[in-house]
């Protein structure tokens, strides 16, 4: 008897357990865990699991600023070393240490023998820095990059930089064009030197087309000076500075189609297109009465001395094209701003616009982690760069890096121009093979401006560089 009530008690307790769950799920006191929260964002709980799911939302550098990866390590591999890779290292010490990510950097001087290498073994650094997307091209066609595409918001990234910065990150991969890398450092090649000080004290005004220019440097030299001081000898590299004037034209003178097909070899070095812009560019250098030293003095000059005249008292030359990064050879007394500046060299054929030639730094990604996706994330930015450019001799790609970050009026104008610019081209014989780039295109415009080939020889000669 005692057993039958013991059973009937716990069949009553069952279901009066049973009962009670079942009120418990219906009466609305909890949420199921099969149910979404009610949409109160006025509630604590329902704020936490607001505030929990916008994280979907956000982007890998977002993330990354609000610790999600702290702890992690990015390895990257590339050219930066002594000051560079300073400057480098103190441009990302703020990221890291608001993110708690370890940005391991190794430089090398033998970054482009090393890339491949470790590439093909398997032993590729999360990022790498291309200083010649030649090179980056070259590995992209074996599909070891990693497309950016559906990586970074391609929104942003049009609306930071200037299309052509895109344009020449588009490269072909192994299953068509992929978005191989982002540009971080560039430095500006369509720049003309010249004593600022001297050059007003002799009342001489900037050029703004290609004629002034030319009527200005037949102007100096019936004033009895030189206008322009030229040098191209390099070591091994003589003849690269040469390359850039052809570049420049180029770019002055025909499509920006064009310049890319000249670049890849669909257009012939013996074409008209590019015959004629060494000819534009022959009017200066092959004019004895418009060079310092002649024409003969260009093959013999190095291209670090080059500047040299333009800083005498008065100066024995006036102007002289290059990037800005030839600042360094500068004397160490002069000042910019004051007793140097630049201007623009000046557009030739007014349909293609205001081109600007450029060289730079574009980062490649390896390896897809979370915190990898930041970092990439992070050098889109102008921020990733502030502290370089504000130690100078470095322009920022980007559109939202402060013009006030410069440290002089000379850097911030050119920041400008770069911003500005109708289009944007790559050293060109950076991009083109090292046999036509840093080989025969190199040689072919030094035997033609010693002297010891004709024109149209030393174009044959570049061109064997194609079809060798």
């Amino acid at each position: 008897m005692k057993n039958a009530v013991g059973r009937k008690m716990s069949l009553l307790l069952v279901l009066l357990l049973s009962f009670t769950m079942v009120l418990s799920a219906c009466g609305g006191g909890s949420t199921a865990k099969n149910e979404p929260p009610a949409n109160n964002q006025t509630g604590s709980n329902n704020q936490g699991a607001v505030n929990e799911g916008s994280n979907e939302n956000l982007s890998p550098l977002e993330l990354a600023l609000k610790g999600e990866y702290k702890g992690t390590k990015v390895t990257m591999f590339g050219p930066f070393v002594d000051a560079d890779q300073v400057k480098f290292e103190n441009s990302i010490k703020e990221f890291e240490e608001k993110t708690g990510i370890d940005i391991q950097y190794e430089g090398s001087k033998e970054f482009e023998a090393t890339i491949n290498i470790r590439v093909d073994g398997g032993n590729a650094p999360d990022i790498a820095d291309f200083p010649q997307p030649g090179l980056l091209a070259s590995i992209a066609k074996t599909g070891k990059v990693i497309d950016l595409t559906n990586i970074l918001d391609q929104d942003k990234l049009k609306a930071n930089y200037n299309q052509s910065w895109l344009d020449m990150g588009t490269m072909d991969g192994k299953d068509g064009t992929i978005l191989a890398g982002i540009w971080n450092r560039s430095n500006v090649k369509s720049l003309v030197w010249y004593p600022k000080k001297q050059f007003e004290e002799a009342g001489y005004e900037i050029p703004e087309t290609w004629d002034e220019l030319m009527a200005l440097t037949e102007q100096i030299a019936k004033d009895g000076d030189p206008a322009w001081s030229i040098g191209i000898e390099s070591g091994a590299a003589t003849g690269w500075t040469a390359t850039d004037w052809v570049e420049d034209i180029m770019l002055r003178t025909t499509s920006p189609e064009n310049y890319d097909k000249w670049v890849s070899g669909e257009l012939p070095f013996t074409s008209p297109e590019v015959k004629r812009a060494v000819e534009l560019m022959s009017d200066i250098w092959m004019n004895k009465d418009y060079v310092y030293g002649g024409t003969k003095s260009i093959v013999t000059t190095a291209f670090g001395d080059a500047p040299a005249p333009m800083f005498t008292d008065p100066p024995k030359a006036w102007f002289h094209r290059q990037g800005n990064f030839i600042t360094s050879f500068f004397p160490e007394t002069v000042k910019v701003d004051e007793d140097y500046d630049w201007f623009y060299l000046p557009s030739i054929d007014e349909e293609y616009g205001k081109p600007v030639l450029v060289a730079g730094d574009i980062y490649a990604m390896f390896n897809d982690r979370p915190e990898v996706r930041a970092v990439m994330e992070f050098f889109t930015t102008g921020e990733s760069i502030k502290t370089w450019v504000q130690s100078g001799g470095v322009i920022a790609p980007m559109n939202d890096a402060s013009l006030d970050w410069y440290s002089s009026e000379s850097d911030r104008r050119m920041a400008k121009l770069v911003q500005d610019a109708s289009t944007l081209r790559f050293d060109g014989s950076d991009l083109m093979p090292g046999k036509v780039g840093a080989g025969t295109f190199w040689k072919g415009m030094t035997d033609y401006v010693s002297g010891t080939a004709t024109l149209d020889d030393a174009l044959k000669q570049i061109q064997s560089g194609w079809d060798n």
